[in-house]
């Protein structure tokens, strides 16, 4: 009896599998004018043994910042969600009476997350060394990655943040965070952390009526100066969009941290004339300590909820270096990625990584897969800190504004992505009856930016379900 019931519940279930798409779902993609052929669907309840609903699930899609999910899964299942970067600190002159008769070296491993409020740390361990003022200079040493190769910019916005590239010193993401807010019927914008060699000018003008496009309605113009950058910030803003946030990347890595140390190390009093040189460690070189990140299992949050693409090339990057030191590559940490699948006995077949954070054009993966995964994930040791990083339907992250006035609020982990002809969904649902779900959805198609109705609708009717 109890094995006719076990067959009778998969026959159903497979039915449902090959069902057409839940109405509301259907109807959306029509208004949106995108067809079915260009759209995936899984899925599956985690206590199951099939998909509750499928479409086009084994045909390789472009996920967006939906890979993510892939990198930081695997890097939990290969590092563990208690593995730490570390930053290493170095001499190679001797201290005399608080002063270093020789440069400072920093080798860096490739933490995502190093802010400067971790470098001020790490400044405040030096002066309780001893030291108080250097007379050589600051080398960076980043060759625990392997040189990257030239690449285009993605789009034409080749100031933004996202456009970053990974280092093995990476300093706040090597981002200038301009911060917008209206105070007393004015227009002002400041740096969220302050650099001199920022200048910026503005003649933006409050304007009346709802935040909306608030990005649309402004120009920002970027002018690299010998030794500064200036801002020029133009159009409006409403005073309804209370405190907004334009993230860009004008210096590269090794010159913003370098310009990060300079500012921290004159505030802690310390004296420092030398310059940057970016280069290997001196064999001479004398060990002071190291300074560990936090552990991978919290890291993961700002990746996951927030879409930090750097951080997720980073992370990439890292399990490459970590499985061959002397293979620190984007194409090697692909390899791992899928090697570490086929021991989960996942589906790797469709998967293209290129830098796995999604910011990509030739990354795929099919909706099946992607699904499977994250039916896998749920049962493993990894998942309270996977499920953790996603963002929370309504509250927060990617996902804060999405179904506000939904019975649906709160009820799920919905990882988000999106660029040019790409809009993707993936992550767990709850429904009415608390039993979850993992529910992939992905369009690639020209109008791919109007399917953010079907997705929810596809939510919504798994919570309803």
């Amino acid at each position: 009896m109890k094995y006719l019931m076990t067959c009778l519940v998969l026959s159903v279930s497979s039915l449902l599998a090959h069902a057409g798409l839940p109405v509301a779902v259907d109807e959306a993609l029509k208004s949106a004018g995108i067809p079915q052929e260009n759209v995936a669907i899984y899925v599956q309840a985690v206590d199951a043994n099939v998909p509750m609903l499928s479409l086009n699930t084994d045909k390789p899609m472009n996920p967006a910042s939906v890979m993510k999910l892939v990198t930081t899964y695997a890097a939990l299942e290969k590092l563990t969600p208690a593995y730490r970067w570390k930053t290493e600190v170095y001499r190679d002159g001797e201290v005399r009476h608080g002063v270093l008769h020789g440069n400072l070296i920093i080798k860096g491993y490739g933490d995502p997350n190093f802010q400067a409020q971790d470098f001020w740390r790490l400044l405040m361990r030096l002066q309780q060394l001893g030291i108080r003022s250097i007379q050589g200079n600051l080398i960076i040493d980043k060759t625990y990655f392997s040189a990257l190769p030239i690449e285009a910019p993605f789009d034409d916005e080749v100031w933004r943040a996202y456009h970053a590239k990974p280092s093995a010193f990476l300093v706040g993401g090597r981002k200038t965070s301009l911060q917008f807010e209206v105070v007393e019927g004015k227009v002002v914008v400041n740096q969220e952390f302050t650099l001199p060699e920022v200048n910026i000018t503005s003649t933006l003008q409050v304007r009346e009526g709802e935040c909306g496009d608030w990005r649309g309605l402004m120009d920002y113009a970027v002018t690299p100066k010998k030794n500064s950058v200036q801002v020029s910030l133009k159009g409006t803003y409403s005073a309804q969009c209370e405190t907004r946030y334009l993230e860009l990347s004008l210096f590269n890595d090794e010159m913003y941290a370098f310009l990060t140390f300079k500012k921290l190390w004159s505030e802690l009093g310390g004296k420092f004339k030398g310059k940057l040189a970016v280069q290997a460690m001196p064999e001479n070189a004398t060990k002071l300590f190291e300074q560990h990140s936090a552990p991978l299992g919290e890291s993961i949050r700002d990746i996951n909820k927030w879409s930090n693409n750097v951080m997720a090339r980073q992370l990439l990057l890292t399990l490459a270096a970590e499985d061959n030191p002397w293979l620190a590559t984007e194409a090697h940490g692909a390899e791992v990625i899928k090697q570490q699948l086929i021991q989960l006995q996942l589906p790797h077949d469709s998967l293209v990584i290129e830098n796995g954070s999604g910011l990509s054009r030739i990354e795929r993966i099919g909706a099946a897969q992607l699904g499977r995964m994250l039916v896998k994930a749920f049962h493993r040791p990894v998942m309270p800190e996977l499920l953790a990083s996603l963002p929370i339907l309504g509250l927060d992250g990617t996902a804060k504004n999405r179904l506000q006035d939904s019975l649906a609020i709160a009820q799920g982990h919905i990882k988000t992505g999106s660029i040019n002809g790409v809009s993707a969904i993936a992550g767990y649902m709850l429904d009415l009856h608390q039993r979850r779900y993992a529910v992939v959805m992905l369009v690639n198609h020209p109008k791919a930016s109007q399917a953010r109705q079907a997705q929810d609708k596809l939510i919504e009717w798994v919570y309803q379900h």
